[in-house]
């Protein structure tokens, strides 16, 4: 905290620099939200700082994540950070981080109240709390302006009560708004916290932070309110640094690596927001973080029939056992799935959903895996109303499938190319890897006759609602989204479910995508079966080999 500012709180009510500082004295508890509309976050907190004793805590999600900022633990200071873990042994257990300060990075207590001294007093006014008082600060760093905005008002004593500190950025480079957010006070008290506030749990153990990761990285880990109240920026380009290596970035120029940084900055603090939300499943920077949220909606290629009926057969249980329905299957582990692919930047999941069932079901049959070739359904089904990376549908392949005769090997008809080809499906240069029969349209919205598909037929083409950033950058756990919708017209991306079972009591359906291995648990999500998640049993199709 800047020494003037201290000196403010001391002294109340004064002029630094020509700057009316109000005072909201040396130690308070608040409340608030943090709310990032580029990243859809909104993070509750609640705030204990003490100056007079070098120390504050700030807890997110209501004490789901705990950090301590512990300025007055000798000789730097000491950063903690407590959260649940789950483990293969352990569920949801208290865990606790440390980072110790330094020489030249000691642990300062984190107010989360902008340093005033810097703004400019604009006077007085009309806000939802009546009258306020208005400060404001614009900063250029490059090529980046950015305007901060804060809103106090006057309690009947004329103490100082914060009301929202709002950020807004413009990057003169591309032309655009790169950034925004906003904090919002909803309660502030001016007693003092009581000192075991500041004390970790009882029991616990602290440790540095594990895994790989710059210090400045797990500092922000610890103490996260500091990139927007401090506006601390080094540990988001000290990821990106760390994300372009690990993933061969190279952007052609200034400009549009100003723009990849932009999206990453936004990625990353939702990836970041939503592992201190405590949830059931946890989220992970891969490599998509440098995408736009229109980009990403690139990788959701499903289309709907919008009410058109198909010519799939009728999914009859009568057919089946329960007692060939086990608790839990995965067509990995025998032999059925052909490794993760990467559809890249093309509305390809179509043809991929539709070659796993294929290849599941062709396994089944014969016991023989066989690469079959998406490429061959993007170059040449457009004329079952598919539309290569614009777009698709499992059915309409394979009725062009069942129209030319079968689908051709991955090795003979060529690599996948991750975006629109020419079509050389011939006999003359190309190898038919499978027929099929028919497609059975598994029963809509009921998880036994799904169960049963898969664990008869083998991997079973779904489709999903995909259009959220938190499957964007799934990492692993059992995936339930409250957000999602399940109706036919929502389903707006393909996916093969290859199993089913349970996580620590969380019934999954076992998906595989083709966003790479970098995404998800080695590509594959645990979708949770609860209300029938993102739609999985809403449009399931499998196929009959020939």
């Amino acid at each position: 905290m800047a020494v003037s500012l201290v000196l403010a709180l001391l002294l109340g009510v004064a002029v630094v620099n020509g700057v009316k500082v109000p005072d909201f004295g040396s130690h308070y508890t608040a409340s608030g939200v943090i709310l990032l509309p580029y990243a859809e976050i909104k993070e509750p907190f609640n705030a204990y700082f003490d100056l007079d004793n070098n120390r504050s805590r700030i807890d997110y999600y209501g004490g789901m994540v705990m950090t301590f900022q512990r300025g007055d633990i000798a000789p730097s200071g000491v950063s903690y950070k407590v959260a649940p873990e789950t483990t293969e042994s352990v569920l949801n257990a208290q865990t606790c981080f440390q980072v110790n300060g330094t020489q030249d990075a000691e642990i300062l207590p984190q107010s989360i109240l902008p340093d005033l001294t810097e703004f400019t007093f604009k006077g007085e006014v009309s806000c939802k709390w009546g009258t306020c008082e208005l400060y404001l600060l614009t900063t250029e760093v490059g090529d980046k302006i950015n305007r901060y905005k804060f809103l106090l008002s006057r309690g009947k004593d004329g103490a100082a009560v914060p009301r929202q500190y709002e950020m807004k950025g413009y990057d003169s480079l591309i032309g655009s708004h790169y950034d925004k957010y906003i904090v919002k006070y909803i309660e502030f008290s001016t007693d003092k916290p009581d000192a075991s506030a500041f004390d970790i749990p009882e029991g616990l153990t602290c440790a540095g932070f594990p895994g790989p990761g710059a210090g400045m990285i797990h500092r922000v880990e610890a103490n996260p309110m500091a990139e927007y109240i401090h506006r601390e920026d080094n540990h988001v380009q000290a990821a990106f640094t760390d994300f372009k290596s690990a993933h061969a970035k190279d952007y052609p120029d200034t400009k549009e690596h100003s723009r990849r940084q932009n999206h990453f900055r936004h990625n990353y603090r939702f990836v970041k927001s939503h592992n201190r939300a405590g949830k059931k499943y946890k989220l992970k920077i891969n490599h998509l973080a440098d995408k736009s949220d229109d980009e990403l909606s690139y990788l959701r290629g499903r289309l709907s029939s919008k009410g058109k009926t198909n010519n799939g057969l009728f999914f009859d249980k009568k057919q089946y056992r329960k007692k060939d329905v086990p608790d839990s299957i995965d067509w990995r582990l025998n032999g059925a799935v052909t490794p993760v692919k990467d559809q890249a930047i093309c509305g390809s999941c179509w043809s991929f959903g539709t070659v796993g069932s294929i290849e599941g079901a062709l396994f089944v049959k014969t016991g023989k895996l066989t690469k079959l070739s998406e490429q061959n359904l993007v170059d040449c089904s457009w004329g079952y109303g598919n539309n290569a990376c614009d777009g698709g549908e499992e059915w309409r392949a394979y009725e062009w499938v069942m129209k030319h005769g079968g689908i051709a090997t991955d090795d003979s008809y060529g690599a996948y190319l991750g975006a629109d080809g020419y079509c050389h499906y011939n006999s003359s240069n190309t190898i038919i890897g499978a027929k099929i029969a028919s497609y059975v349209n598994v029963t809509s919205g009921d998880e036994m006759a799904l169960k049963m598909a898969i664990a008869v037929q083998g991997p079973v083409a779904v489709g999903i609602d995909a259009a959220h950033k938190s499957l964007s950058f799934y990492s692993h756990g059992v995936y339930y989204e409250p957000d999602c919708k399940n109706g036919v017209d929502d389903l707006d991306h393909a996916v093969l479910a290859v199993g089913y079972g349970s996580l620590n009591g969380e019934p999954y359906w076992l998906l595989k995508n083709s966003w790479s291995t970098y995404w998800g648990d080695d590509g594959y999500v645990l979708m949770s079966r609860k209300d029938n998640n993102c739609g999985v049993t809403t449009d399931a199709t499998f196929v009959n080999i020939a």
